[in-house]
């Protein structure tokens, strides 16, 4: 009998342990689980910890990646304010479409100096047809490419030379509007005068605010002196040394920014008018002012 008893005490304390190893193998395991969650938990925390090592790394661990990311505001930022802050509004003066759109240019608006005037009109030409708008726009795009590659931002009064005006208070405006360092007028003249040839710049005068005053003459000096420079001759019929004092023009009258209007030749000479219709004399106009520009920006 004892044995049997003994038998039965060892059988059942087997039994006690097995069921005690299961237990505690299934404890190990539900800890594990645990410490899965808790380890994933903390992976998270990790992570967010780390998003700010990473906004760090640009100076360390990844810089190619850090100087990419404040790049892009830079180049934007020199895309749409040249680095100089330099800012020049273009006016090609007239436009094509004005000619058959005489209505809309012959609406009277102000001049300045209490006066009104056409909206626009449709400028003149060479004997041969060569219109001055088509002249003022050619023009207008060289010496843009010309001061963009400069570094200067140029605002154009008009987008092509199919269009309708703008009026010539719109024009003021525009130039007033852009804050800009210059405004030029690109014209040229069609006196009949016999022998009437060169150029000249005309400036508001009397002036009606400081900037029609010396600001305004020191742009006309500077493109003036580089037009002379490249080759072309002062007028011999309006204004005296290539510069011409106006109270009639709306553009000069309501400007507040520095502003000149270039009559670049007269368009009735025939020696100007193979000049002013040529590619090649159009380009040396275009960098005769551009210089001018560039000399009066500093």
């Amino acid at each position: 009998m004892g044995a049997v008893l003994r038998r039965h005490a060892t059988g059942l304390a087997a039994a006690c342990a097995l069921a005690a190893a299961m237990s505690a193998c299934a404890g190990p395991q539900a800890k594990p689980v645990g410490q899965t969650l808790a380890s994933t938990t903390s992976t998270s925390p990790s992570t967010t910890s780390t998003a700010p090592t990473t906004s760090d790394v640009p100076t360390t661990t990844a810089p190619s990646t850090s100087s990419s990311l404040p790049a892009a505001p830079t180049t934007t930022t020199a895309k749409a304010v040249p680095a100089t802050g330099r800012v020049v509004v273009i006016d090609p003066g007239h436009n094509g479409g004005n000619a058959t759109h005489t209505a809309e240019i012959n609406r009277q608006v102000p001049a300045g100096r209490g006066r009104t005037k056409p909206c626009n009109t449709t400028g003149t030409a060479t004997q041969t047809g060569y219109p001055e708008h088509a002249f003022a726009w050619d023009l207008a795009v060289r010496l843009r490419e010309i001061l963009t590659a400069r570094g200067v931002k140029v605002i154009m009064t008009r987008a092509d030379n199919a269009g309708v005006g703008p009026c010539v208070d719109r024009r003021a405006a525009i130039g007033n509007e852009s804050g800009a360092a210059a405004v030029v007028s690109l014209h040229a003249d069609g006196s009949t005068a016999a022998g009437a040839h060169g150029f000249h710049l005309a400036h508001s005068s009397p002036p009606l605010n400081t900037a029609q005053g010396e600001p305004s003459l020191h742009l006309a000096r500077a493109v003036r002196d580089k037009l002379v420079a490249a080759g072309f001759p002062t007028s011999n019929y309006a204004g005296k040394d290539g510069l011409s004092a106006r109270d009639d023009l709306a553009g000069l009258n309501l400007t507040e920014r520095p502003t000149v209007l270039v009559e670049c030749g007269n368009m009735r000479d025939a020696n100007e008018a193979a000049t002013l219709s040529s590619p090649a004399g159009r380009q040396r106009y275009a960098e005769g002012i551009a210089n001018g520009i560039l000399g009066f920006l500093g």
